[in-house]
């Protein structure tokens, strides 16, 4: 059982990051599909896809990472914990590396990043950040 599992996708992604791999797996679901989603279109991973195991009946998402994959993500960090949660407010999202990095906000919109989370004037919890 997994206690957190943002913490776990975040740490595959940065292990198969680390060891050179091009693709990695891990179980489903619809909030690890969404920090995906936005990794994908930020230019962190190449593609996302969900893959169903008909012999044991699970859901599982595929991740490309690329080809370089060690150059293309040099931090990643989880923020908010299950001990301790962080939420801000739209004024004060942190901007990490001046803007050019990433943080993902779990919002009451969904789960964007903190640039449209700014833009749209919401706050909520930080689950990572990325450069």
């Amino acid at each position: 059982m997994i206690n957190d599992p943002v913490a776990d996708l975040l740490t595959r992604i940065r292990n198969a990051s680390m060891a050179g791999l091009t693709e990695l797996s891990c179980p489903f679901s619809n909030l690890k599909l969404n920090v995906s989603n936005i990794l994908k279109n930020e230019g962190y991973i190449a593609d996302v896809q969900t893959e169903n195991d008909e012999l044991v009946n699970t859901k599982a998402l595929k991740i490309v990472l690329g080809e370089d994959s060690s150059k293309v993500i040099t931090h990643i960090k989880r923020i908010s914990k299950p001990g301790r949660r962080v939420y801000v407010k739209s004024t004060n999202i942190p901007r990490p590396l001046r803007g050019l990095g990433t943080v993902i906000v779990s919002t009451s919109g969904g789960v964007i990043t903190g640039k449209q989370a700014k833009k749209l004037g919401l706050g909520g919890e930080i689950l990572c950040e990325i450069w």
